[in-house]
């Protein structure tokens, strides 16, 4: 990382960041192009949790079995000065992960996987219905490589 003095290198401070994350922006290659969305997750200190409809663009490069990327950013604010347009930017805790992903498979594996995702926004473990699990592609992956970043505003400075 370029810039040392803002890296966040202990892994709870990393991990803190994604638990605090609300949407996890997925990056894979899609047709030899990098193709990144915005999409719900659940994380378990290890692994990210997404899910899928059956088909579609992104199904496609998970399932060819290439090395994804999540990134998640929380406590974003804007800081603004008006004096000095070169002066503006923005706070922020930031996580990169990069993995493999493999496909959950099993009634009970997507199970637990979609309530991974669940745990994240709502805290506790959901029942589902049989056909919407069946229904549902998850996916697991595995992070091997994670970092960390954060730029506090200029009234949290310490330096």
């Amino acid at each position: 990382m370029r810039r040392t003095d803002k890296e966040i290198a202990d892994r709870a401070e990393i991990d803190a960041v994604i638990h605090g994350a609300e949407i996890c922006h997925l990056g894979v290659v899609s047709h030899g192009e990098p193709y990144v969305l915005p999409i719900s997750f659940g994380y378990d200190g290890e692994a990210v949790y997404v899910h899928t409809a059956h088909e579609g663009r992104k199904i496609e490069s998970l399932a060819a079995g290439d090395r994804v990327c999540c990134q998640f950013d929380r406590a974003v604010e804007l800081v603004r000065n008006d004096d000095e347009a070169c002066e503006w930017t923005f706070a922020f805790e930031s996580a990169i992960g990069w993995g493999d992903a493999d496909e959950l498979v099993g009634a009970a594996a997507r199970l637990e996987g979609l309530n991974h995702i669940m745990r994240h926004y709502s805290g506790r473990d959901w029942g589902m219905p049989e056909r919407a699990v069946a229904g549902t592609r998850v996916w697991r992956i595995t992070l091997t490589k994670v970092t960390g970043k954060r730029s506090k505003s200029k009234s949290n400075r310490t330096t």
